[in-house]
């Protein structure tokens, strides 16, 4: 009897201690209704926090359909959405955006700067406890929500690619993140 108890009890904690377990497993903060109408059917695949040299900055959430698979994410609809804990500027923002993309790719100041301002357009100064999410909306580009509410696209497949791969890419600079978010993927 002890050592049944002791086996049911060593299977217990594996499964609780088992990666990216707790970071799956949905709560009422975890569904968002305007991700439905653009996924509908979509499941919360992973979630994590960065944090900066001791600073929370944000919670990221990943959101993908039935299947998703990470190696072929350009081909793939998915919401992203990172919850601040911190202001930032819009500008501040789009310029960190461009210089993470840049892990990835080279990218000329000329396209630099039309991607900025791209951002500029869809992404505000940013408050404590505003969401973004990022759409990636394959052969479209990347659509964006702000605190629920649609706030434009940007129709350029190479920026969805380099933007989305900013924490999703095996080249981002958090791999611990991207882990987190991909903790659920089939």
């Amino acid at each position: 009897m002890i050592a049944r108890r002791t086996w049911m009890t060593g299977l217990l904690c594996a499964a609780l201690a088992r990666p990216g377990w707790a970071e799956t497993t949905p709560s009422a903060d975890d569904v968002r209704a305007e991700l439905n109408a653009v996924l509908p059917q979509n499941r919360l695949i992973g979630k994590g926090r960065l944090t900066v040299w001791g600073f929370q900055v944000y919670d990221a959430r990943l959101w993908a359909l039935p299947g998703f698979k990470p190696d072929n994410l350009a081909a793939q609809p998915f919401g992203l959405e990172l919850a601040y804990l911190r202001d930032f500027s819009g500008k501040d923002t789009a310029e960190r955006s461009i210089k993470e993309m840049r892990r990835a790719a080279t990218i000329s100041e000329e396209q630099a700067n039309a991607w900025i301002t791209d951002m500029l357009r869809v992404i505000p100064d940013i408050k404590k406890g505003d969401r973004i999410m990022g759409i990636n909306r394959p052969g479209a580009g990347a659509q964006f929500l702000v605190n629920g509410k649609a706030s434009g696209e940007i129709r350029d497949l190479e920026f969805a690619r380099l933007f989305f791969g900013i924490w999703l890419s095996p080249k981002t600079s958090e791999p611990k993140l991207r882990a987190a978010l991909l903790a659920g993927a089939a």
